[in-house]
């Protein structure tokens, strides 16, 4: 059997680490997808949507706060940010963190504080929308 390996290591953890078919990642100049026998690559990655097609044809989707990946024989392994799956995102979480952003926005100071908020606010945005569009209606 062709086996694809992937990896995924945030700050705190080991997020995941199993045998895939693919995997879709939100590129920093675009997104691309990674399959058996992929060429070797070393990439940025963005706050946004990962798509991983397990070995039994399952798909499943997790939001990501952006990071660095690797291929290279059949191993991949992606260092983000944060790596969360659609179903386990507390949305209602998500939008007291993007009431706070968008508070600190309107009540700028420092740019630097500016871009981190702004960071952060698209982190909230992008978790909701996940969340909104690939987890069961029943969560």
């Amino acid at each position: 059997m062709k086996e694809l390996f992937l990896e995924v290591v945030t700050p705190s953890k080991v997020a995941y680490a199993g045998n895939i078919k693919s995997v879709t990642i939100p590129g920093t100049l675009g997104g691309f997808q990674v399959l058996y026998n992929h060429a070797p690559l070393i990439s940025s990655f963005e706050i946004g949507l990962i798509k991983v097609v397990d070995e039994n044809n399952g798909t499943r989707f997790f939001a990501t706060g952006g990071g660095t990946v690797e291929v290279k024989d059949n191993k991949i392994l992606a260092l983000a940010e944060s790596f969360e799956e659609a179903v386990e995102i507390d949305v209602e979480r998500a939008k007291k963190a993007m009431e706070r952003a968008q508070q600190r926005l309107k009540d700028r100071s420092q740019q630097f504080e500016v871009d981190q908020t702004q960071a952060e606010l698209s982190r909230a945005l992008n978790r909701i929308n996940i969340a909104s569009k690939h987890r069961p209606a029943s969560l």
